[in-house]
């Protein structure tokens, strides 16, 4: 993967996958771009992932408004399906065109996009015992969270390990290519730490809920300190070599992913602290919490305000729709989590009011990114194959 400076397009925009402004959504169908499985890739998941974020943060709102409970479960059902339908297309995908599976894996630009999958499983299984077990009760709700989240859980460990290891054994990667994506299968492991304490008032009390609580700890601190090993390369890219092409500025959000889901993880781990831990431990739990997330919180909203002016950049210089776009939602409402968290556990109002505001920029980034999204796969334009990102 060559480096690239300022709008250069270069193969990295490999990971937009879907064609830019002239040929996606609002321009005509190409032969190449015929919808087919086979450009199906991992970078779907974040449909799934942007789509279940918006009930599992509406569900934590101090918002008392009439129809939003029954608004959050249409939410989560529609992620739900979105998700059991994409995961048989995948494998469709891998029985039919494992040619082209396998390529995406030895794709440095494409293979981080296979942490996606993990952090959709626990998006979804968080959604269903946060919002879903109004709808299905909660013993299935518990059930159908507990499972995903194991299964989401192993699935991320692995792509936080197997990600890496291809990076430096199979992947060609030039210095200064550096890119937000590399982050994607970090973080999944945080996301893992943030949902598994709604899980520990179910297991038996003692042993059990200890092991989970600390269990989150450990997968806080993994993804934690790998996140530290790559945001400085990804900040070092952009000073040195400029802008990210255009298709992938969006992927700038990405950053706030690791920030907003660390602060939300060690809030739920706070919360479930008193039920599994002795009281010292929860106290000193609930004050790190606190401690950590507040200047955390301080440098999300310091990098929103980059990555906003140079998404606006962008757009003046001609961004098209791409599915990078999805890269706006999710990241936004794991600071809508981490917001409502820290004002659960501080009783300020300032950061209720902080919430509340992402959340209305998490549905609008949602709703202009699955609107588009829905007009390219009715048109026929998407999937489609790679497209160099315009300049």
């Amino acid at each position: 993967m060559a480096a690239v400076r300022g709008d250069d397009a270069g193969p990295m925009a490999t990971l937009a996958h879907a064609p830019s402004r002239s040929t996606a959504a609002t321009g005509p169908r190409l032969p190449d771009t015929a919808p087919s499985v086979r450009h199906l890739g991992p970078n779907w998941y974040a449909a799934v992932m942007g789509t279940a974020i918006v009930a599992n943060a509406g569900a934590v709102l101090p918002l008392d408004v009439p129809g939003l409970g029954v608004a959050y479960r249409v939410v989560w059902a529609l992620s739900a399906l979105m998700l059991l339908t994409l995961l048989a297309a995948r494998a469709v995908h891998w029985a039919r065109h494992g040619d082209q599976a396998r390529r995406h894996l030895l794709d440095p630009a494409v293979a981080p996009f296979y942490g996606c999958l993990a952090m959709a499983l626990l998006a979804v299984g968080g959604g269903t015992l946060a919002v879903g077990r109004e709808v299905i009760g909660e013993p299935a709700a518990v059930a159908a969270d507990a499972a995903l989240w194991v299964l989401g859980t192993l699935v991320g460990l692995t792509c936080a390990v197997a990600v890496p290891y291809l990076m430096v054994t199979r992947h060609r990667i030039e210095p200064g290519s550096a890119s937000p994506v590399w982050l994607l299968p970090l973080v999944a492991p945080m996301v893992s730490a943030a949902l598994g304490p709604a899980l520990v008032p179910y297991l038996p009390a003692g042993q059990w809920r200890a092991a989970l609580l600390f269990a989150c700890y450990a997968l806080f601190g993994m993804s934690l300190l790998a996140t530290l090993l790559v945001l400085p390369l990804v900040v070092s890219r952009l000073i040195h070599h400029g802008p990210l092409p255009l298709a992938l500025t969006p992927t700038l959000f990405l950053v706030l992913g690791p920030l907003g889901q660390s602060t939300t993880a060690l809030a739920n781990l706070a919360h479930a602290a008193p039920g599994a831990v002795d009281a010292s431990a929860a106290h000193a739990m609930g004050a790190f919490a606190v401690l950590y997330g507040v200047p955390v919180m301080g440098f999300a909203l310091l990098w929103l305000a980059l990555a906003t002016a140079m998404v606006v950049r962008a757009v003046r210089n001609g961004m098209g729709f791409a599915m990078t776009w999805w890269g706006f939602t999710f990241p936004l409402g794991t600071c809508v989590t981490g917001a409502a968290g820290l004002a659960r556990s501080t009783g300020l109002a300032a950061f209720d009011a902080l919430a509340v505001g992402l959340f209305v920029l998490l549905v609008a980034a949602v709703a202009v990114a699955g609107t588009r999204t829905a007009v390219g796969l009715a048109r026929g334009n998407l999937p489609a194959p790679p497209q160099p990102a315009t300049t």
